[in-house]
């Protein structure tokens, strides 16, 4: 059983996994900073300095979803960016979700930002 950020941080996406129960999601959100579910995806708006900061965090971010291959839904705006994942082959959340949300979180604490 995943205890803590980093243990989900030290895990890689599976292709073959299962939608989580909504006790076992709520147990993992609840290791994250930041995060919530909403409308059945694990979403975070994260705030930035100015565009290029912001788009700095995107390009880190997209290149995590792309060696993990579980790509989130980004809204991107000039100092900030909302990130959502959810797993489409499950129409829900999975592990992966939480493992992308928590390398997520660590792009943002190595920049300095909350």
């Amino acid at each position: 059983m995943i205890a803590s950020a980093d243990e989900l941080r030290m895990q890689h996406c599976a292709h073959a996994t299962t939608q989580l129960d909504p006790a076992e999601a709520t147990r993992l959100l609840a290791l994250l900073d930041g995060w919530a579910i909403d409308e059945g995806r694990l979403t975070r708006a994260f705030t930035f300095r100015d565009y290029y900061e912001t788009m700095a965090f995107v390009n880190a971010l997209a290149y995590i979803a792309h060696c993990e291959d579980h790509h989130p839904e980004l809204v991107i705006g000039y100092r900030n960016c909302v990130a959502r994942f959810a797993t489409h082959s499950v129409q829900g959340l999975s592990l992966n979700d939480f493992i992308c949300a928590a390398k997520a979180d660590v792009l943002v604490r190595v920049a300095g930002r909350p």
